[in-house]
C-alpha cells in the first residue's frame, strides 16, 4: 500500500516537472523577446534622437516629429531587409548541403 502511494506521486511529480519545464521555457522566450524589443526601442531612440533633434524643447516641432517618424520607419525597413537577407542566405546554405 505504501509503495502505491509513492509510485503514484512519483509519476505526478514527473508530469509536473515536464509541464513546469515547458512553462519555464515559454516564460524565458517571452522575456527574451521583451528584452530584444526594449533594446530595439533604445537603439531607435539613440540613433533617431541624434539625427533629428537639434536642441530639445518643451514640444516637438513638425519638422522634428516628421524626421523621427521617418527615421524609425527607415530603421525598421533596414532591419527587416537585413534579417530577411540573412534568412535567405541561411536557407541557401542549408539546402546546398
Amino acid at each position: 500500500m505504501m509503495s502505491d502511494l509513492f509510485s503514484g506521486s512519483s509519476l505526478d511529480d514527473d508530469n509536473k516537472a515536464k509541464g513546469g519545464d515547458a512553462e519555464l521555457q515559454e516564460f524565458l522566450m517571452i522575456e527574451k523577446q521583451k528584452a530584444q524589443f526594449n533594446a530595439q526601442i533604445h537603439e531607435f531612440n539613440d540613433f533617431c534622437w541624434e539625427k533629428c533633434v537639434d536642441k530639445p524643447g518643451s514640444k516637438l516641432d513638425g519638422r522634428t516629429e516628421t524626421c523621427l517618424n521617418n527615421c524609425v520607419d527607415r530603421f525598421i525597413d533596414v532591419s527587416l531587409l537585413i534579417t530577411n537577407r540573412f534568412a535567405q542566405l541561411l536557407q541557401k546554405s542549408a539546402s546546398g548541403m
